[in-house]
């Protein structure tokens, strides 16, 4: 069983930045991808970024393509959100994802843990 522990969220202008961790248990760590989707009011969970279990990989929502980077540090369990720019249409639960592979995908059903959430809200 792996738990996952989301961090950094909060309330931010329009053009500000906020860096989300996703702190991992277990020690097979280095053996899953991770992603990071996303969930407004009213709305359906979304991809946002992925990573390969080596973090040589990475992949992108098209709508934060060039403002948010996701990283990984295998030593220490835990996957980044650096997201820059912010918009207020990025405003939303932020969730964090593992599956036992070492490629990432970018859909819903193809992860099989998950965090609780953090709230992101940026003001305009």
């Amino acid at each position: 069983q792996v738990q996952l522990v989301e961090s950094g969220g909060g309330l931010v202008q329009a053009g500000g930045s906020l860096r989300l961790s996703c702190a991992a248990s277990g020690r097979t760590f280095s053996y899953y991808s991770m992603g990071w989707f996303r969930q407004a009011p009213g709305k359906e969970r979304e991809f946002v970024a992925a990573i390969s279990s080596s973090g040589d990989s990475t992949y992108y929502a098209d709508s934060v393509k060039g403002r948010f980077t996701i990283s990984r540090d295998n030593a220490k369990n835990t996957v980044y959100l650096q997201m820059n720019s912010l918009k207020p249409e990025d405003t939303a639960v932020y969730y964090c994802a593992s599956r036992p592979y070492i490629v990432a995908v970018t859909t819903v059903s193809g992860y099989k843990y998950w965090g609780q959430g953090t709230q992101v809200t940026v003001s305009s």
